[in-house]
């Protein structure tokens, strides 16, 4: 074995190692996501943070360290993985969907914490209000004027009196859209019929419980609702009576029609935030956002087997016709 004796061989080696070091391994920056559940929106999410971070210079394998976890709809998990994340020291943790988000704030006041796809981030606690936190919290709302979806409501079932909404109490993001729905519908001559799903296995249960009682389903971007959409789907079918999403990605799944965030732009939006992050800005200084790019998307299909037919003006207007 050989040994370095003097200062001048040990700052030799030492160079020579770190010029063994690949540059992009010395500036390489580590990103951790977590979501709570994996649904098509919220992949589009993951898949746009990638694309965002890339945007701004920043890839996987060259200059930045990207690993990956959902909790399968868990809030248990989801804790886990936040203390996990933590304990890796990660540059930015990236929190899909609100409990996540929630997670990722109770473990850590210091790391950078991006949300994304978080209806309301101040009823979540995750930001005081939605200008700069001052903390260690920024991200991006998915967060809708409901006054548009029940325009949208109206469109597809002109005659409908009783809303249909099956929700899981134990996310916040339902629970503010449930408050705000009680209030709206009312003005419109509707109402609300409300059934519980604490578990994605639920979904399809409550949906039936409400067979009789509504004129039409309106689902929000409930992660519970979402990620068993095809439960629902089978309801509205069988029991013809149509449904009317929130995001845009459940209508390729069933629903009739949504107008809603492009969840793939919103991932791409957050990136960005990352980035900025990244390259040196804090958290508590970049104010929260929301997404302005809304699409209308219709499947006169489903449309047609859950008993009504678009009007065509509706079908016109759309960006999207799934066939």
């Amino acid at each position: 074995m050989n040994f370095i004796k003097s200062p001048k061989m040990l700052i030799g080696a030492m160079a020579l190692a770190c010029a063994l070091v690949p540059p992009a391994m010395a500036q390489q920056k580590s990103v951790a996501i977590t979501a709570i559940v994996e649904h098509p929106a919220l992949d589009a999410v993951r898949d746009g943070v990638k694309e965002g971070l890339a945007s701004a210079g920043f890839e996987e394998g060259k200059n930045l360290k990207w690993q990956y976890q959902s909790a399968q709809g868990n809030t248990g998990t989801a804790a886990q993985i936040a203390r996990k994340f933590v304990g890796d020291k990660s540059d930015v943790i990236v929190a899909i969907a609100t409990p996540s988000a929630q997670a990722v704030v109770a473990a850590t006041k210091n790391i950078p914490l991006v949300y994304s796809a978080v209806t309301d981030p101040v009823a979540a606690k995750l930001v005081p209000s939605m200008a700069a936190s001052g903390t260690n919290v920024t991200g991006v709302s998915d967060m809708l004027e409901l006054d548009k979806q029940v325009d949208l409501i109206k469109r597809v079932s002109p005659n409908a009196k009783r809303v249909g909404i099956v929700y899981n109490p134990g996310e916040a993001n339902s629970v503010v859209v449930i408050q705000q729905l009680r209030e709206l519908l009312p003005k419109h001559g509707m109402s609300l019929v409300e059934a519980a799903a604490p578990r994605s296995v639920d979904v399809g249960s409550a949906a039936r419980s409400l067979i009789g009682k509504v004129d039409v389903f309106y689902t929000n971007t409930d992660n519970n609702v979402v990620s068993a959409y095809e439960s629902l789907v089978k309801v509205g079918m069988d029991a013809k009576i149509p449904l009317v999403a929130a995001d845009t990605d459940s209508v390729a799944r069933g629903a009739v029609a949504a107008y809603g965030i492009d969840y793939r732009s919103l991932g791409v939006q957050t990136g960005q935030i990352v980035a900025r992050i990244l390259k040196g800005e804090q958290p508590g200084t970049i104010p929260s956002e929301t997404s302005s790019k809304l699409e209308l998307h219709v499947n006169p299909s489903a449309a047609q087997k859950q008993g009504i037919t678009l009007s065509d003006e509706l079908v016109k207007s759309a960006s999207k016709v799934v066939q």
